[in-house]
């Protein structure tokens, strides 16, 4: 199945897709009028749909039927908060893998020892989006811009429910519990991962009167972008065994 993406598409309605999309479907893979696709909002919602005019910048889908939106309030949510690494074509392959495996939020966070403060969301954006596509999910994930980590723990968390909060550092000396070991099924979770050189004595300080879980990612010493993957995959995993 070929998905594409249209967050203005509603049922049983007419529906022009965006110029990268209809270029995508009538000059790549030559769809033409009267052949049928796939489309979903990002919020949960796939529209099976036919072509009515095969335009290679404006293309117009009449929506036939659809499903959904997918009980997403029901299934549990993962949060990702990590600091921007010094490559950037890391965070970029990172937002892939981890829209792929399944992520529904990810926040850039600037750290005491973060080597880099500024990253592109409109691109790491369009990379979740073709990431989405390509695994033939039908939620986007959000991509908050780089804000301060202080900052963003004295933040209100905007989920309706109380989400488990575990913070991954790397003071072997300093308590921490396997990430595996504090994951439960069913239930919300929000996972910081520090830049290259691991969040300050601080930052964990500050993390753990805020409430923040200590966990560890195994003996390996991982790169930014391979412990966060780790984590998504770790609560994939864990959530995945409930299906």
């Amino acid at each position: 199945m070929q998905l594409f993406y249209s967050p203005n598409i509603t049922p049983n309605a007419l529906c022009t897709l965006d110029a990268e999309e209809s270029r995508h479907a009538v000059r790549v893979l030559r769809l033409r009028q009267g052949e049928e696709l796939h489309v979903t909002d990002g919020r949960g919602s796939l529209y099976h749909c036919r072509i009515l005019e095969a335009d290679d910048r404006a293309c117009v889908v009449e929506s036939i039927d659809s499903e959904g939106p997918m009980a997403k309030a029901d299934a549990a949510r993962l949060h990702l908060a990590v600091a921007p690494t010094k490559n950037p074509s890391r965070m970029e392959w990172l937002v892939e893998k981890a829209v792929e495996v399944g992520v529904d939020e990810l926040t850039l966070l600037n750290c005491d020892h973060s080597e880099r403060t500024f990253l592109k969301t409109e691109r790491l954006q369009k990379i979740a989006l073709s990431a989405m596509k390509q695994s033939l999910h039908l939620w986007l994930p959000t991509i908050n811009p780089a804000v301060s980590l202080r900052e963003w723990l004295h933040s209100p968390l905007p989920t309706p429910h109380s989400p488990l909060k575990l913070i991954a550092h790397c003071e072997a000396d300093k308590p921490r519990t396997p990430l595996a070991d504090v994951l439960k099924p069913g239930a919300d979770a929000i996972v910081l991962i520090g830049p290259e050189g691991d969040f300050s004595e601080e930052e964990i300080t500050l993390a753990l009167q805020l409430g923040f879980q200590p966990v560890s990612l195994g003996p390996s010493r991982l790169r930014t972008e391979t412990a966060a993957l780790y984590a998504v995959a770790a609560f994939n995993l864990i959530n995945d065994s409930t299906l």
